[in-house]
C-alpha cells in the first residue's frame, strides 16, 4: 500500500502518542473526526498500523542497561539463533545486516550483570561464531 501526506501525518501523530485521542488527531490535522477516524481505521485495516505499544517513562527507560550485540552467525543455524532469541524477554530487536557480522541485536536488563548474562547466553547458542557487544552510554534520538 502507497501512503499518502495525510497517511504519514497521522503515522506521525500516533509515533508521538499511540493514545492520541481521535479528536486531537483530527484537530492538529485540521480535519473533520470522522475523516481522521475514517484514514486511521483504513491504515489499520490495511495493515500500515500493525498494533500500538506501550512507551515507558524516562525514569524506568534510564534504568535499563542496554548494549547492542554485533554477532556472526553459522548460515544454516541462523534459523535455529532467531528461535532461541525470540524466547529471551531480553532480546528486544533483532536486525539480519550485511558487512563482517550478520545481525545486530539490542539487549536490555535492570543491571550490568544481568546483561552481562545475556550476552554469554546469546554468545553460547549453537551457531553464533562470534559476537562483539557495545554498551549504551546514552540515547540521543529516540523517535
Amino acid at each position: 500500500m502507497t501512503t499518502s501526506d495525510a497517511d504519514r501525518s497521522v503515522i506521525a501523530l500516533l509515533r508521538e502518542n499511540a493514545r492520541m485521542p481521535v479528536s486531537e488527531i483530527a484537530r492538529r490535522l485540521g480535519v473533520s473526526r470522522s475523516t481522521a477516524q475514517s484514514r486511521l481505521e483504513r491504515l489499520e485495516r490495511s495493515g500500515t498500523i500493525a498494533g500500538y505499544m506501550v512507551r515507558l517513562s524516562g525514569e524506568y527507560d534510564a534504568a535499563q542497561i542496554r548494549a547492542h550485540l554485533l554477532v556472526t552467525v553459522s548460515p544454516k543455524l541462523s534459523g535455529d539463533v532467531i528461535t532461541a532469541m525470540e524466547k529471551m524477554s531480553a532480546v528486544r530487536t533483532v536486525h539480519s545486516v550485511s558487512g563482517s557480522f550478520d545481525m545486530i541485536i539490542i539487549v536490555e536488563a535492570p543491571s550490568v550483570a544481568e546483561l552481562d548474562t545475556v550476552i554469554d547466553t546469546i554468545g553460547a547458542l549453537k551457531g553464533v561464531d562470534r559476537t562483539m557487544s557495545s554498551i549504551v552510554l546514552s540515547t540521543r534520538i529516540d523517535r
